[in-house]
């Protein structure tokens, strides 16, 4: 897959209320679901302990962190735009965050991202992208949010 290339906020404008696209599949396993929790100190047995979650989890097996999820977008996200001639990016915020599905150990998560606006403040591109963390085989996804972006291109 290549990513989209974006190296200035015409670049940006271009794309103004079009998906972007999707990253390729990645699987949560038990390992990074225990580093996260060592990481975190969130070691709830629902995460870390396989053979309680199987016996008394609502889920049949050990689920990832939510915030474990959205740690993984940068990862995700440039695999769909590649953004280049840049100086300085900053995550300015997250609106609407939606935890909808649990996402169960050695589940495949993927990014899909629609640029909802951008602006130009001032030489700083604001941009607002809609995404959601689809599971393979699920129809619900494990969260949809809108994430905003500054960027400051060279």
């Amino acid at each position: 897959m290549n990513p989209l290339r974006i190296g200035s906020f015409e670049d940006f404008e271009s794309h103004n209320g079009q998906e972007l696209g999707a990253s390729d599949y990645f699987r949560i396993t038990q390992s990074q679901i225990n580093l996260f929790a060592d990481a975190t100190h969130d070691h709830q047995w629902i995460h870390c302990d396989p053979e309680r979650a199987k016996k008394e989890g609502a889920f049949g097996n050990t689920i990832a962190h939510g915030y474990l999820t959205l740690s993984i977008v940068p990862h995700l996200w440039e695999q769909i735009v590649q953004v280049e001639n840049l100086k300085m990016m900053i995550n300015y915020g997250i609106e609407n965050l939606r935890f909808a599905q649990a996402v169960t150990v050695d589940s495949e998560v993927r990014l899909v991202a629609r640029l909802k606006n951008v602006a130009n403040l001032r030489g700083t591109v604001k941009a607002e992208v809609e995404v959601k963390l689809e599971i393979k085989d699920q129809k619900k996804p494990a969260f949809t949010g809108l994430l905003v972006f500054l960027y400051h291109f060279q």
